[in-house]
């Protein structure tokens, strides 16, 4: 796996932003550098919002603060954040779809059908709904840490579609129960869970994998959907100034938050929006390029044509050196004829 180029330059993307996240906050704690304006020959050229440049290279926001120190000081908490939602929710789901799909294939049609019925809802809505008290702060302040209210969202948002991952490992899993291999073990006396581990996760590895892959993709838009919602990641700070009250914030800086919180300059300053949302499609493009890297390393088609590749050659020589060999003896035959 750690020879295919495409799942390295993914990992080294995401490598890079937890890392740079850490130490820039361990270099220059965890408020950004700060400028109202630009001097030039003694007076004020540009004040903040500050565009692109070489000093900014993203720009600042509105309060002056750089961009560039926002975003990997909000790097980990997004990209964390949607890794453990994707690793619950498999984690959560894989078990419950062998189950469903081996001990409970009596009733596996209806739970089925009424598990497809949740595509039509959009999620969305639905995680704006129930994340709503716990993201949203009243007027007396949050009573918990961010990591608890990180840690509550996490759960929500990978409990709300464990059903239908759960419904795609049992429908793989029943389709699995009728090959001649699982046959074959049931006639030697294999139990159910004997299968399961032994045959079913097995031949499921790789598509559990992309699944998963799926789901932390899957997990990045709709943080993007909820931050336009004004519902960030660790909660949203609220102002309730009836009168000089600044608009909903985002506490941890993540990228969710602070697409969602600008996004009402995408005309003005569209820098500021548009920068959360290169970070969030360039983290999806990293996790799609490690997908593709690992199937690549696990399938056994692409190895085989490498192989043919490098042998091929060989093969060209080796009929080379037979079609020599054959008028050589066809010159000798000739010689001893005329003798």
């Amino acid at each position: 796996m750690w020879k295919q180029p495409y799942f390295v330059i993914g990992f080294s993307i995401i490598a890079f932003f937890l890392a740079g996240s850490f130490v820039y906050e361990w270099i220059w704690g965890n408020v950004p550098r700060q400028i109202y304006y630009i001097m030039e020959g003694g007076r004020a050229v540009e004040g903040a919002p500050i565009s692109p440049n070489w000093q900014f290279p993203l720009g600042s926001d509105e309060f002056g603060y750089d961009l560039v120190g926002k975003l990997m000081l909000g790097a980990k908490y997004t990209i964390l954040a949607a890794l453990a939602v994707g690793a619950l929710r498999m984690l959560i789901a894989v078990p419950l779809g062998y189950i469903l799909g081996t001990y409970l294939d009596k009733h596996r049609k209806w739970i089925s059908s009424l598990a497809d019925s949740m595509h039509y809802i959009p999620l969305t809505l639905f995680a704006a709904f129930v994340l709503t008290p716990v993201l949203w702060m009243p007027q007396e302040g949050f009573t918990n840490t961010i990591w608890e209210r990180i840690g509550i969202q996490v759960v929500i948002m990978a409990l709300l579609t464990v059903p239908i991952v759960a419904i795609l490992i049992a429908n793989e899993a029943a389709l699995l129960r009728d090959k001649e291999f699982i046959l074959a073990a049931k006639t030697l006396g294999a139990g159910r869970l004997r299968i399961i581990r032994k045959h079913l996760y097995p031949q499921m590895r790789e598509k559990i994998a992309v699944l998963y892959g799926q789901q932390v993709m899957e997990t990045f838009i709709v943080f993007a959907h909820l931050g336009l919602l004004k519902l960030f990641l660790g909660g949203t700070k609220v102002s309730y100034d009836p009168m000089f009250g600044d608009p909903p914030m985002s506490i941890s800086y993540e990228w969710a938050g602070l697409f969602g919180s600008t996004f009402r300059y995408l005309q003005s300053a569209p820098w500021l929006p548009l920068a959360p949302v290169l970070f969030i499609g360039l983290t999806i493009f990293a996790v799609s390029m490690m997908m593709e890297g690992y199937l690549r390393s696990k399938n056994p088609k692409v190895k085989k044509l490498r192989k043919a590749k490098v042998e091929e050659p060989a093969v060209e020589w080796n009929r080379e050196q037979l079609r020599n060999n054959m008028v050589r003896i066809k010159e000798q035959e000739m010689i001893k004829a005329e003798k």
